[in-house]
């Protein structure tokens, strides 16, 4: 059964009211309810606030990596371990083909239900989780093959044991390494982007968000928390903070925002996961075009280039 965020509230009268309509088989009542819901749907989804989109990235249903690994990968193999310490399962990896493409997908994995969420770690990776990212990589530099990061976190996990474990050491050795990595790469946020948990997969090639997806360098109730004491002002913060996927297009922080379904891509699975695999592969064909080198020099001068100093 759908879930409705509580702005969707009148999409979801109004497809109940359409559903009858359709069981007593009233033509002229499911063409006005059918009217009357895509209306509802334009209105309400092309004038979302920052702070809705956010609910949207945080729904229940969004699609997790490896939901996107199982629409658009073939014979996929999942890769395990960092081979230091554990197999984070906060972290995925998989290696198949994308469209006949060979291809290596990393990603953050949430989980679904309790006992899997509580496995996952609430997609907040441990140090052996990039470390195991990292290790794969660099499987990829190896052979050649082209990497797919996919984001969802709400932030590294801040343990005593993952700091004990060297957590902001293994965020920084990615950020170093990822940088020069020899093979194309492409991330996408495709719902939650926290802090250093994101960026530890976010160096690529080409960095991009789903259209209802965020990335901030702290959640909206933690900034609230400290500027005003109050966790429920994350609604205020949220729309300081600018984390929307067009904000930080308009910003220059991403390359790209991939689109999804207008009522988001848990409405739509297959749909979000074609816009996905098209973004991936369209990327990973202009990447071929250069050459090792030019690749890296690029990749570098993008992040040399984040941020503006406006001499007043």
């Amino acid at each position: 059964m759908a879930f409705y965020l509580d702005f969707e509230k009148k999409i979801e009268e109004i497809g109940k009211d359409l559903e009858v309509a359709k069981l007593k088989n009233d033509d002229s009542a499911i063409s006005l309810y059918e009217k009357e819901l895509k209306e509802e749907i334009n209105k309400t989804y092309k004038n979302l606030t920052p702070y809705q989109k956010l609910q949207l990235a945080r729904h229940q249903d969004r699609p997790h990596a490896i939901d996107y690994i199982n629409e658009i990968m073939t014979d996929a193999y999942e890769i395990h371990g960092d081979r230091h310490f554990a197999d984070d399962r906060a972290m995925v990896a998989y290696i198949g083909y994308i469209d006949g493409e060979k291809a290596i997908v990393i990603g953050e994995e949430k989980g679904r239900g309790t006992k899997d969420k509580i496995e996952r770690n609430f997609g907040m990776p441990n140090p052996e989780g990039y470390r195991k990212a990292l290790r794969i990589a660099k499987l990829a530099e190896k052979f050649n093959i082209p990497v797919l990061f996919l984001i969802d976190t709400p932030g590294a996990f801040p343990g005593l044991g993952a700091e004990e474990r060297g957590q902001s050491e293994a965020i920084a050795r990615n950020l170093l390494e990822l940088a020069k990595l020899k093979v194309p790469t492409v991330s996408v946020v495709i719902g939650e982007g926290g802090s250093g948990g994101a960026l530890a997969i976010g160096v690529a090639d080409k960095v991009a968000m789903m259209k209802y997806s965020v990335f901030s360098v702290i959640s909206p109730e933690g900034c609230a928390a400290i500027l005003w004491g109050d966790g429920s002002k994350a609604e205020v913060a949220t729309k300081a903070l600018k984390i929307s996927a067009e904000d930080l297009k308009e910003l220059g922080l991403i390359d790209d925002i991939v689109e999804e379904p207008l009522e988001g891509a848990h409405r739509n699975l297959k749909a979000a996961a074609e816009s996905l695999k098209n973004y991936f592969l369209q990327s990973v064909n202009e990447l071929k075009n250069l050459s090792i080198d030019e690749m890296i020099k690029k990749r570098y001068e993008k992040y040399l280039n984040y941020g503006k100093y406006a001499d007043k």
